[in-house]
């Protein structure tokens, strides 16, 4: 009998915790935009040194330091935006994935050095949120669910 009881209420507990996954993902997504938007926001509006860092400090592979800073900075302002409406969330979370595996590549000789393992220990963090977003999707209180919906598709993309 109180193996009952305690299954009960883990059934129960279990239940509440369900219902706070749309406010976790909306949380989630808000978080991992937020830390990208404010990087891109700084990019756009101090673009000499934008270009100065792309130049000297950041080695993107295969790019020209100013394709470079305009294809992230492009990346760090539209994939939050998506983020954040929770419209074609997974584009979004899979666009700034790969953003920031490359500025882990291009900016290696610092985020990888000893000493720095709270800067790497951040990308690695929002890399688990990106993931978490790419399997689970946006959530229910997203543009992507109302348009899935209304389309007859039961799962967003």
């Amino acid at each position: 009998m109180t193996s009952d009881v305690f299954f009960a209420a883990l059934a129960r507990l279990a239940a509440v915790l369900q219902a706070l996954n749309p406010l976790l993902l909306l949380g989630t997504r808000w978080f991992v935009a937020w830390q990208f938007w404010k990087s891109g926001y700084l990019k756009i509006t101090g673009w000499d040194s934008t270009l100065y860092l792309f130049t000297n400090e950041f080695h993107v592979p295969l790019l020209s330091p100013h394709s470079a800073a305009v294809l992230g900075t492009f990346g760090e302002l539209f994939f939050p935006a998506l983020l954040v409406l929770g419209l074609f969330g997974r584009i979004g979370a899979l666009g700034l994935s790969l953003v920031n595996i490359v500025a882990v590549i291009s900016y290696r000789q610092v985020l990888l050095a000893d000493g720095f393992e709270a800067a790497i220990g951040q990308h690695y963090l929002w890399g688990f949120m990106l993931l978490v977003l790419l399997v689970h999707g946006p959530g229910a209180l997203s543009l992507d669910r109302l348009l899935f919906k209304r389309r007859g598709h039961g799962k967003s993309w």
